[in-house]
């Protein structure tokens, strides 16, 4: 049987252990930055790519709002239909580090090193968003303009 000391051991034990692990994911980016995938890693090809930025809001992601609140699609042929803000094509919650892409081009789940950006996993498509183009996701809109339209060599890992 367990005595009251072993017991406070192992809590601190294991508090230590959740500290160290959570500190790890800390300092390796969590999927925003970290370094390049080395140059001779055959997993990872390179390609040249327009890499722009968006955001969730209605300019970016074409949706307004009704008289009565709703978001729904602003134009096109799904125009009026409802529109699930900030939700990305996969059906997970958009934030740093999803991707947008032609799904032709990568598909979905690809890990992808950007230059400036760091890493990002393909989640979500675009419209405007064929051939060998990507759109990062900011969360403001002012970032993603500050972004920019840059032709980058990416770092590509398909699933």
């Amino acid at each position: 049987m367990r005595t009251v000391p072993d017991m406070k051991r192992g809590a601190i034990t294991g508090a230590l252990l959740g500290v160290l692990l959570l500190a790890g994911c800390a300092t390796t980016g969590g999927g925003r930055h970290g370094t390049p995938p080395a140059a001779d890693d055959r997993r990872w090809q390179t390609l040249q790519m327009v890499v722009t930025g968006y955001c969730p809001c209605g300019v970016c992601c074409n949706w307004r709002r009704t008289w009565y609140g709703r978001a729904v699609i602003a134009s096109g042929p799904h125009a009026g239909q409802p529109k699930a803000v900030g939700i990305a094509a996969n059906g997970q919650r958009a934030g740093r580090g999803t991707l947008a892409a032609d799904t032709a081009v990568l598909p979905m789940r690809t890990q992808v090193y950007v230059p400036g950006y760091g890493y990002g996993t393909v989640a979500d498509t675009g419209g405007a968003i064929q051939g060998h183009r990507l759109d990062l996701f900011f969360s403001t809109h002012e970032q993603a303009l500050q972004w920019g339209v840059k032709r980058l060599n990416v770092r590509v890992q398909k699933p």
